[in-house]
C-alpha cells in the first residue's frame, strides 16, 4: 500500500493575543483548509482573547458599544448576543440592561466570549498558546521563515502576524517629574491602579476621553466622594449613546470627499439633514464607522494628516461612546459639583509635602494656575506613535528594516494587503499586521466591528499563502498538531 502524500502544513506565528490576534487565530482555524495550518499565538496572559481592553476584573469597566454590534464572526453580528443571553452573565449583573433594553456587559465577560470560542481549537492542538512575553524577532537568513524569540521559548514560523496589543499611555512631559510618585498612577488599568486613592482624595485625571470615563465610574464604585478635575487639550468629554439606536443615516461613500475640510463640511450637511429628519447624530457617525475606509481612500495622505491632526480630538469624542451607566456617574458627578472637565494644556508638576502640585493654563487664558492633588492619574490613551519604540519586538523588527512607522504616526505602515512595509518600501510578504496598529492604512481600525472584520482578511491573506508560499512544511497527514516552540 503506497504511503499517503505528505500535506503541506503552514506554521503561522500571531503576535499577541488580544482580540485582534484571537480573532485572526479564530477565523485561521475555522477556515477550510485549518489542517494545512499550525497556529501559535504568543501571549503573556493565561488567557486568549481578552487583552487590555476586555481582561479587566473591575466591575465598572464595562464594554461601550450594545451587545447586538459585538461579534467576532463579522457576517453574524448577533453571534455575541446570543452567547452572552445564554451565558449566565445577566443573571449575576442586572445593572448591564440599560432602560432602552440594550446590553452594555462587564469587559471581562466579551473576554470569556472570546476565549470560549477559541478553547475547542486549544483542546485540539490546532491553536496553541504561548503563554510568554515576546522580547525579539528574527528573519531567516533566507527570507524564508522567522524566529520570535519569547519568554517562553522560540517559536519558529513560516508567517508572522503582529497583532500587539495598545502602548501604554504615553505621560506628559510636563507630568515626567511625577513619574516616581507614589500616587502617580501612569497605567490606569493595572491591577489595582486606583486601590491607593482615598474617599476624600483629590483627584486629577489627564485625559477626558473613554479612559477618563472609566477612572471617574471606577473611583465612584469604590466609594471616592472627593473632587476630580479631568483635564484634556480641548476639554471634550466623550459622547454617549442614544436612547433609542437607529440605522444608520446618511451617505458618504458614492461621492466621498477629497479634502479634510471637505469632509468636515459633508459631516456638518448630513447632521442638519438627520435634525431635519428627526434622526440622532450617532447614527450620522455610525454611518461614517461603516464606509470610513472608503473616506480615508479617498483622501491624499497631506489630508489624511491634517483629518489627523485637527479633526482627530472631535471623531474620538463622537465615535468612541461611553456605556450609559457609566455617563450616568459622569452626569451625577457633574451635576453634584464633584467632577469637573477643562480645557487646558500643561505646564509643569512636582512632588512636593505629600501632595501633587501640577500647573496648567486654561485654553484662552495667559494665567497659569497651580493647584495640589492627592492623586494624579494619567489617561493620555495608548501611545500608537512610539509603538515601535516601547514594544521589543517591534522594535527588533523596525531595526532590521522590516517594518516602519505610517506617516500618520498610528502605528505599522502597511499595503492595502495588510502586509508589513519595510524600510526600502517593499512589502514583506510574510509579516502581515492585524489590528489598530495598522490603521494607517484603514482609516478607521480601532472599534470591535472593524477590527473583526480586518482580523477576519488578514485570515484570507494568509489561507492564500497556502498555495503560494513555497517553504511550507512538509508534514505528514496524520500528524498531531504541535507548537513550534524550540
Amino acid at each position: 500500500m503506497n504511503a499517503l502524500p505528505p500535506a503541506r502544513r503552514l506554521r503561522v506565528a500571531i503576535l499577541g493575543g488580544g482580540f485582534s490576534g484571537a480573532a485572526v487565530a479564530w477565523h485561521l482555524a475555522r477556515a477550510p483548509q485549518s489542517e494545512c495550518l499550525s497556529i501559535s499565538v504568543i501571549e503573556p496572559r493565561p488567557a486568549l482573547g481578552g487583552g487590555l481592553a476586555y481582561s479587566s476584573e473591575e466591575p465598572s469597566h464595562r464594554v461601550n458599544v450594545p451587545a447586538v454590534r459585538m461579534s467576532m464572526a463579522p457576517d453574524d453580528p448577533q453571534h455575541f448576543a446570543r452567547w452572552l443571553a445564554g451565558s449566565g452573565e445577566l443573571e449575576h449583573d442586572p445593572d448591564a440592561i440599560w432602560k432602552n433594553g440594550d446590553a452594555f456587559p462587564r469587559r471581562r465577560v466579551f473576554g470569556r466570549y472570546v476565549a470560549e470560542h477559541l478553547a475547542p481549537y486549544l483542546g485540539s492542538g490546532l491553536v496553541h498558546h504561548v503563554e510568554g512575553s515576546a522580547t525579539r524577532v528574527t528573519r531567516d537568513a533566507s527570507g524564508a521563515g522567522w524566529t520570535v524569540h519569547t519568554s517562553a521559548g522560540p517559536v519558529v514560523a513560516d508567517i508572522l502576524v503582529l497583532a500587539a496589543t495598545h502602548p501604554r499611555p504615553g505621560i506628559p512631559n510636563a507630568l515626567a517629574s511625577l513619574t516616581e510618585a507614589p500616587d502617580f498612577v501612569a497605567d490606569p488599568y493595572a491591577s489595582a491602579a486606583l486601590s491607593g486613592v482615598g474617599p476624600e482624595a483629590s483627584v486629577l485625571i489627564v485625559g477626558s476621553g473613554l479612559t477618563s470615563a472609566d477612572m471617574v465610574a471606577e473611583l465612584d464604585r469604590r466609594g471616592h466622594r472627593g473632587r476630580i478635575l479631568a483635564l484634556s487639550r480641548r476639554g471634550l468629554r466623550s459622547r454617549g449613546h442614544p436612547d433609542i439606536r437607529g440605522e444608520p443615516f446618511g451617505d458618504f461613500a458614492s461621492a466621498p470627499a477629497t479634502t479634510a475640510l471637505g469632509l468636515l463640511k459633508t459631516i456638518r450637511a448630513m447632521l442638519a439633514a438627520a435634525r431635519a429628519a428627526n434622526v440622532n447624530w450617532q447614527s450620522v457617525f455610525d454611518q461614517l464607522r461603516l464606509q470610513g475606509p472608503m473616506l480615508w481612500a479617498a483622501l491624499a495622505p497631506p489630508e489624511r494628516a491634517r483629518l489627523v491632526r485637527q479633526l482627530r480630538v472631535f471623531w474620538d469624542v463622537h465615535r468612541f461612546r461611553i456605556a450609559p451607566q457609566v455617563a450616568a456617574v459622569l452626569d451625577r458627578r457633574h451635576a453634584a459639583g464633584t467632577v469637573d472637565t477643562i480645557a487646558a494644556r500643561l505646564v509643569a508638576s512636582n512632588d512636593e509635602d505629600g501632595s501633587l502640585a501640577v500647573s496648567f493654563q486654561r485654553r484662552g487664558q495667559t494665567r497659569i494656575e497651580t493647584m495640589r492633588f492627592a492623586a494624579v492619574i494619567n489617561t493620555t490613551g495608548p501611545a500608537h506613535g512610539q509603538a515601535l519604540q516601547l514594544n521589543p519586538a517591534l522594535s527588533s523588527l523596525a531595526e532590521a528594516g522590516l517594518i516602519r512607522t505610517d506617516q500618520y504616526g498610528l502605528g505599522i505602515e502597511t499595503g492595502l494587503d495588510s502586509r508589513a512595509i519595510g524600510r526600502d518600501g517593499a512589502a514583506v510578504a510574510t509579516l502581515l499586521v492585524a489590528g489598530p496598529l495598522a490603521r494607517g492604512t484603514f482609516g478607521e481600525l480601532m472599534g470591535l466591528p472593524e477590527v473583526a472584520r480586518h482580523a477576519q482578511a488578514v485570515a484570507v491573506e494568509i489561507a492564500k499563502l497556502l498555495v503560494t508560499l513555497p517553504s511550507a512544511q512538509a508534514i505528514g497527514p496524520n500528524a498531531t498538531h504541535r507548537p513550534h516552540v524550540g
